[in-house]
């Protein structure tokens, strides 16, 4: 990956990075992923593997796999990389791939946002948008548990 983003800033292109764990992708993902990619030339996102997202959702998540949620994403036009990551938060991608933009919602106080204080520290900025669907993966669980 980081050979990748190397080729593009050398064309002067700036990076723009996300990350989430998208399980059931929904109308809210798609318009957030569409607003952060039009801040910058390529988009990045850390999706968190089945592992991570266990770690943070507990046991019966993700619902998808990681190889279905990967696959759905790279389905979107706005989307340019896929990177997955083990770990709890992006923080050592963050780190490693240092984003131009740092894009997270903004349900997120930016002292909330991992390596936001990193990527400032470069001149990077830290970017939190607003959301057009107030709709939830974890909503959309609930609702199919009650219906059954």
């Amino acid at each position: 990956m980081k050979r990748h983003v190397a080729k593009r800033r050398a064309k002067g292109q700036k990076m723009v990075f996300t990350n989430g764990c998208f399980d059931l992708l929904h109308a809210g993902h798609v318009d957030y992923l569409e607003k952060a990619r039009s801040l910058g030339d390529f988009l990045v996102i850390g999706l968190n593997s089945d592992l991570s997202v266990r770690k943070i959702k507990g046991p019966e998540r993700p619902v998808n796999p990681q190889e279905f949620r990967a696959r759905v994403l790279s389905g979107l036009e706005c989307v340019d990389y896929i990177v997955l990551f083990d770990e709890e938060t992006p923080e050592r991608l963050i780190k490693e791939l240092k984003p131009d933009f740092l894009v997270k919602g903004s349900d997120w106080k930016e002292d909330q946002i991992v390596g936001a204080d990193f990527v400032k520290s470069y001149g990077g900025k830290v970017i939190r948008i607003d959301f057009s669907y107030q709709v939830s993966t974890t909503g959309l669980i609930g609702k199919i548990k009650q219906s059954h």
